[in-house]
């Protein structure tokens, strides 16, 4: 009878197969994932950036490295000796010899597949003869042979060898385990035992217990979770934090605690370097005596950060822990907004807490800014561009130029700009204006609006509001004058909400006046006056030429049109009373219709922005969008560093935000940003303000005004038509509620 029988492998060729598949599933996905990528390609681009950022820290700490980097060879070597292994296991398997194969007795006798009877028998006698034991021959072959033979002439022996592949009839089922058989060997045992509890109850457990005691410690920001209670416990206690608090709270994150993390280091020669740069700094509330200010890391990484933002050179023993303090500086600030933010949701939704003021997490916004391009908070942003010194600043202030801010040093000619900057020679003026063209010029349009309701432009008390801010993104070279005065963005901007502000006027006011000529004209209709002739319409005319003097002549021009076009439908209506009733019933019918119609076309219009907005937003949780967008020119900072933005609504007039900071991080040419807030519990005009902040560059943050009418909210109806229920079905309904009471009655009466 068939059965099973489990076996492990002697010859030890079933555990080459296991080997090389576990050895190929390790190194075809690392390979994948590990090769480094081509050289050449981080080459080119730091070539292309060396134009522009070729003085910056962070451009030439990247040239030192990927020249002095050893990373890349150890990891070719690594994988390409796993390719070596792996390759090695293919060829053994190769070489195995096939233990299991089809058993098939015409290729042990040399025979065709259907050979003859005869041909069977003769070819055996043969082969018998040949290998036969007496005669010397292999006896294991003369066995084979004699299966063959009766496999093929014997007729159950054929009907097994047809039905399970062998003549005797069906086998043990072999299981075979891919392990040598000296594993589980007694002599052993004791050896295999030491190793399965090394590997299952030592190393694996440390492993996963160091991994889930690091990852327990951090946020998902990979922030300290001690830090973050740090900072929500200064922010709460301090709403309105001024900059040197701010630098405080900042330095005393358990980042820059050696026994918080490895990366801090405290050396001893900090015990004589670290006053030496407080002398020299002068206040820095050195004997605040207020934990964790007065603790050693806090205090150097205090004294770190405020000489890196008074750009002082310090020695190469504190050097690389001043880096390691600057390029952790964003990401603690980035924190220090979110729990800022958290702290103000949680004021608005439960209240009796204080939140933090607007100014406290702004600061943190301008700190970031500070941290980046090495600059103190009084400093001109000017600053940040190569060559610039604090005594050449006395060129650009003077009153012939009076250039102060970037957008001013675009906006001035050529010719002026250069001799301004006179004290440049020809190859670092060209310096200053690539770096100055590859600044960023961001131009923000707003839109506000009452998603998923009826009306979306009514704002009513209590609705969510949606901003959306749509930013394109400009190099400032875009802007560069080259004959004529040309405003930047935000000036034009500016200039066309005036425009704008003009034409809605004149809009209202056009309106206003074809109401009251459309009264005038029911009026005429009502008492069936004669019609206007055309020198009364002339005199009407000359009229209002003379009543809008203070207009100018474009304006007057368009007035002049709608006069005419007035003048003209006057005369029509004159015309048109004396048309039969049969007329006007189907002219009024008609101007029904195209009301209608044009009412259809609003519907749609706002249906198809809608849908569009819905697939927008699908659109954006599905993606997951790059956060390398471009590199910031920071000449001080150590790390490469990308354009990312803050974007927010907040009411400048009560220190508070509207809507949490949007950390725009994927802004390479334009994006789009919603911005969500619940509208005012009370009716009235409010005044906001769209501001956008840069987290790198110094002077590029843009306010724009956001104006609010909050409107009451649409009363709730009691009686909504679909709970009105027709007579008819009441009717059809009490008929039978009647006769189920009588059948209840006599059933009564039968019982009783």
């Amino acid at each position: 009878m068939a059965g099973q029988q489990f076996q492990y492998d002697d010859s030890g060729n079933t555990f080459f197969y296991f080997l090389t598949s576990f050895v190929g599933l390790i190194v075809i996905p690392a390979t994948y994932y590990l090769w480094p990528r081509d050289q050449n390609a981080e080459q080119l681009r730091l070539k292309s950036l060396r134009r522009v950022h070729g003085r910056c820290l962070w451009y030439r700490l990247r040239l030192m490295k990927s020249q002095q980097s050893i990373v890349p060879t150890l990891k070719k070597a690594a994988l390409l000796f796993g390719w070596a292994v792996f390759l090695f296991l293919a060829y053994k398997v190769s070489k195995l010899d096939r233990e299991y194969q089809e058993y098939n007795p015409y290729e042990v006798l040399s025979l065709d597949a259907g050979a003859s009877v005869a041909e069977i028998k003769k070819q055996y006698r043969v082969l018998s003869l040949k290998h036969h034991p007496d005669k010397g021959g292999d006896e294991a072959m003369f066995m084979k042979l004699a299966k063959a033979y009766s496999a093929l002439t014997n007729e159950e022996s054929r009907k097994n060898w047809e039905t399970y592949g062998n003549p005797d009839g069906p086998r043990v089922t072999s299981f075979g385990i891919a392990l040598p058989a000296w594993i589980v060997d007694q002599k052993n045992s004791m050896l295999v035992l030491l190793v399965y509890g090394l590997a299952f109850m030592v190393i694996l457990p440390v492993v996963v217990g160091t991994w889930w005691y690091r990852s327990i410690r951090y946020s998902g920001d990979q922030i300290l979770i001690n830090t973050t209670q740090l900072f929500m416990h200064f922010m709460y206690k301090t709403p309105t934090m001024n900059m040197k608090r701010l630098v405080m709270v900042l330095t005393a994150a358990f980042e820059f605690d050696p026994r918080s993390n490895k990366e801090a280091i405290i050396r001893p020669t900090d015990n004589i370097e670290v006053p030496q740069l407080i002398r020299e700094l002068g206040n820095i509330n050195v004997k605040k005596k207020e934990p964790p200010f007065c603790y050693p890391y806090s205090l150097k990484a205090r004294v770190l950060l405020l000489t890196h933002l008074a750009r002082m050179d310090v020695s190469e023993n504190i050097e690389e822990d001043q880096r390691f303090v600057v390029k952790k500086g964003p990401a603690l600030l980035q924190e220090m907004i979110n729990v800022g933010c958290q702290l103000t949701m949680m004021a608005t939704s439960r209240g009796g807490l204080r939140a933090p003021r607007l100014t406290s997490i702004e600061n943190c916004m301008k700190l970031s800014q500070m941290v980046v391009q090495g600059l103190q908070e009084a400093k001109s942003p000017l600053l940040q561009l190569p060559h610039f010194e604090e005594e050449h600043l006395r060129y650009c202030i003077s009153k012939k130029y009076k250039v102060r801010t970037l957008q001013d040093l675009v906006s001035l000619k050529d010719s002026d700009r250069r001799n301004m900057l006179r004290f440049l020679g020809d190859e670092k003026y060209d310096e200053v204006m690539a770096v100055l063209g590859s600044f960023p010029c961001i131009n923000m349009e707003t839109k506000l609006q009452v998603l998923d309701d009826e009306d979306s432009n009514n704002i009513t008390a209590g609705s969510i509001v949606t901003v959306t801010v749509t930013l394109t993104r400009k190099r400032m070279s875009e802007m560069f004058e080259k004959e004529e005065n040309a405003p930047l963005p935000s000036e034009e901007a500016n200039a066309e909400e005036q425009g704008d502000a003009k034409n809605k006027t004149k809009v209202w006011q056009n309106k206003n006046k074809g109401a009251k000529k459309a009264a005038k004209s029911k009026k005429k209709k009502l008492t069936k006056k004669k019609p206007v002739t055309q020198q009364q319409a002339k005199g009407d005319k000359a009229k209002q030429a003379n009543g809008n003097v203070a207009g100018n002549e474009v304006a007057a021009s368009k007035e002049e049109e709608d006069d005419l076009s007035d003048k003209g439908s006057e005369s029509d209506e004159a015309e048109g009373n004396k048309d039969s009733p049969s007329e006007r019933d189907e002219e009024s019918d008609k101007q029904s219709d195209t009301e209608l119609d044009e009412i259809a076309g609003d519907d749609e219009e706002e249906w198809e922005a809608l849908q569009q907005s819905i697939q927008r937003r699908e659109r954006a949780l599905l993606e997951t969008k790059s956060k390398v967008t471009h590199p910031v020119y920071s000449l001080y900072f150590p790390e490469e560093k990308q354009e990312w933005w803050w974007l927010y609504i907040a009411d400048r007039k009560e220190q508070t935000l509207v809507s949490m900071p949007n950390h725009v991080c994927t802004l390479k040419d334009t994006e789009e940003v919603e911005l969500k807030f619940p509208a005012p519990s009370k009716t009235g005009n409010y005044q906001y303000s769209v501001i956008l902040k840069s987290d790198s560059f110094m002077g590029l943050d843009q306010v724009k005004p956001l104006k609010l009418e909050v409107h009451e909210a649409k009363a709730m109806l009691d009686n909504h038509p679909q709970w009105d229920i027709p007579e008819t079905e009441e009717e059809e309904d009490d008929p039978e509620d009647s006769d189920g009471i009588e059948e209840s009655e006599e059933d009564e009466e039968d019982n009783d």
